[in-house]
């Protein structure tokens, strides 16, 4: 049927793979690896810094939005928790990784104390 038989190809002494080859294989690895770097992951760590830069200033009278969109004026500031007045008399208590942008400082809120 076949006018010639096909014969498998003898195994022969395989020549172990020099550094160079190596070398070649492993570089697309690499500059994935430098790509992903430069264009993902500096960039996330630089705005994860400039948030925790801008937590770190929060102070009265500032006007925040949350990450679940609520607008507001702080007006305390705790360690880990802010309290927003979102309307007159009505204040919440936010945590401040929640924060995500303070949009703008105001003048000192002025405290509740005073009033009786």
């Amino acid at each position: 049927m076949f006018p010639t038989p096909a014969y498998a190809q003898a195994a022969g002494s395989t020549a172990a793979a020099g550094p160079e080859v190596i070398i070649m294989q492993l570089l697309p690895l690499v500059m994935i690896l430098v790509v992903f770097y430069f264009l993902l992951i500096r960039p996330q760590q630089k705005r994860m810094k400039q948030h925790a830069e801008m937590l770190g200033a929060i102070r009265r009278g500032d006007s925040v939005v949350t990450s679940g969109g609520i607008l507001g004026k702080v007006t305390k500031v705790a360690d880990d928790e802010v309290t927003v007045e979102i309307a007159p008399n009505v204040a919440v208590r936010v945590v401040k990784s929640t924060i995500s942008q303070v949009q703008g400082k105001g003048e000192p809120v002025v405290a509740n104390d005073a009033k009786s």
